[in-house]
């Protein structure tokens, strides 16, 4: 086992220089005072938990988004305002606002071939310049067509279109620090605290050493020759000069050093390291070794995760064998973290046989700490068991509802939200790709309240859940144990009364200590600020 972890140089941060933790936190304002808890009636508990307790705030604030039904501006202001934790599944180079990837490609000099493609210069016959799209409207909405879901007609395949965007946006996205910024600020200003976005590090180095080492079957002797003579660290230390010019990238589009930063300059951003499953089996279990080794060694990393379509040929057929890699290279490097894209499937996709086990695999096999989309669930074999499995273990599940309808055609009560729900499962709203989908995160929280007839005090657990399930480091502003409904503070915060300057020198030494827990009450804070207005 490799369990040795080298001193890598200090990553650049993305707070901007010299504010310490304690500094941060005295610059976050207090959470106003709230009446005692009561209990609410009308609550709806999953499996094995209590009533969900609510204060009186908390009951105002339901009182009036109850009186928004017909009052839409409202509404959207509303789900806007909502503080809605973090994104915990988004693709960086599909979140990134369409028209701002046109823009890049203008600035790239890049042109648009005749199926609206981005490719590389000169723009010969059949292309035409993409910064011809800033002044002519009509090209720029054929761009926003092709690269996005916009206007997509419904008799044709959401599922091949979106996959296809990125093929067409491919090369606009290559700067991604400008991206990040660009992310970023819509992050902040949609009220999240936190965001995991997804990447591929030293994409070219680690298929170079694929090819070079080639595949072997025997895990263990496979991942003895990618190490030899510190191959495996050679890629590692490409990725993190990667994410190196990538932060300085970011700070300067995002002006962070400047006496105007940009809103997401203190977004705190994580990384998750993307695995292409449709590659050969050879790049796929060097990429994710990649992955889980930069995890260890870099913490600006926390993450692996599988992507490209899950119905792809080559994904269906090496799905159980990627599973077991997976297996396999947790055990090399248990600092690494791991969602998974799985169950992003619906029947007549696929055949009905591989809808029954790939979440189970994810979860019993690859060990999966989160998965993603995981809609064929009902189709899983003994499902019911999986999801207590999947609740006994708080393995979350991150929904992105708008990608779900628009590639699989599931919504409404086709998707498993409420049976995930109903067993315990924790559930966090996500984005995806939400340039493609053209979609905010606002968006799938007014969609969730609209489509399953969410009560307040429920999106705000979706929204705490979302920072509770995150990969950030230190431990929670949540008391170990406690059911996901109670969120009862840590000891070291509970003698704390709203309505101070500051947390008090105890609860503010142990936000200093768990950035997870910071992170947490920076969300209460703007909980208890929303939750004021409506009094």
């Amino acid at each position: 086992m490799i369990s040795t972890i080298r001193t890598a140089h200090r990553p650049k941060s993305l707070i901007p220089a010299g504010l310490g933790a304690l500094t941060v936190l005295s610059l976050l304002p207090a959470i106003p005072a709230t009446a005692a808890p009561v209990k609410d009636p009308s609550a709806r508990p999953a499996a094995h938990t209590s009533p969900r307790a609510v204060t009186q705030a908390e009951r105002r604030t339901a009182a009036y988004l109850d009186s928004l039904r017909n009052r839409p501006e409202r509404l959207k202001a509303f789900f806007k305002a909502l503080p809605k934790g973090g994104d915990l599944h988004n693709h960086l180079s599909g979140a990134a606002r369409t028209e701002f990837l046109i823009k890049l490609a203008g600035e790239k000099g890049l042109c648009i071939d005749a199926t609206m493609t981005a490719v590389a210069p000169p723009c010969g016959p059949g292309k035409r310049p993409a910064v011809d799209a800033q002044t002519d409207a009509a090209f720029r909405q054929q761009i926003v067509r092709a690269w996005s879901m916009q206007d997509f007609p419904a008799t044709q395949s959401g599922h091949d279109h979106f996959f296809d965007t990125f093929g067409k946006f491919s090369l606009a996205t290559w700067d991604r620090g400008k991206l990040l910024a660009d992310v970023a600020n819509t992050v902040v200003e949609q009220n999240q605290f936190y965001l995991e976005t997804m990447v591929t590090p030293a994409s070219d180095s680690a298929r170079r050493l694929a090819e070079a080492v080639g595949y072997d079957p025997d895990f263990a002797a496979f991942h003895r020759k990618l190490v030899a003579g510190g191959q495996l660290d050679r890629v590692v230390d490409d990725a993190v000069r990667e994410a190196d010019g990538a932060d300085a990238q970011f700070r300067a589009a995002a002006h962070c050093d400047t006496t105007r930063p940009d809103p997401g300059c203190r977004l705190p951003v994580r990384w998750i390291s993307q695995v292409s499953r449709g590659s050969t089996p050879a790049r796929v279990f060097t990429q994710i070794a990649v992955g889980m080794r930069l995890a260890e060694r870099d913490p600006r990393f926390v993450a692996v995760n599988l992507v490209q379509p899950e119905d792809g040929e080559s994904a269906l057929a090496n799905y159980s064998l990627q599973m077991r890699m997976l297996n396999y290279l947790r055990g090399q490097y248990p600092g690494a973290h791991l969602t998974l894209h799985s169950g992003e499937l619906a029947p007549g996709l696929v055949k009905p046989e591989d809808l029954t086990f790939h979440i189970r695999e994810a979860v019993l096999v690859a060990g999966a700490d989160r998965i993603g989309h995981g809609v064929d669930l009902v189709h899983e074999d003994d499902w019911r068991q999986l999801a207590r499995t999947m609740a006994q273990r708080k393995v979350a599940v991150e929904v992105p509802f708008s990608s779900n309808k628009q590639i699989l055609g599931i919504a409404g009560d086709d998707h498993p939200f409420n049976a995930y729900r109903r067993y315990g499962v924790p559930v966090v709203l996500s984005t995806d790709d939400p340039g493609v989908s053209r979609i905010d995160i606002s968006h799938e929280y007014q969609y969730a309240a609209k489509t399953y007839g969410l009560r307040y005090t429920e999106l705000k657990d979706l929204a705490r859940a979302s920072l509770e399930y995150a990969f950030r480091n230190g431990r929670s502003l949540w008391a170990t144990g406690s059911a996901p409904s109670d969120y009862r503070l840590v000891d070291a915060c509970r003698s704390d009364r709203p309505g101070t300057d500051h947390p008090s020198a105890r609860c503010a030494r142990y936000l200093a200590d768990n950035p997870k827990a910071a992170t947490e009450w920076r969300q209460e804070t703007a909980f208890a600020t929303f939750e004021s207005r409506h009094r």
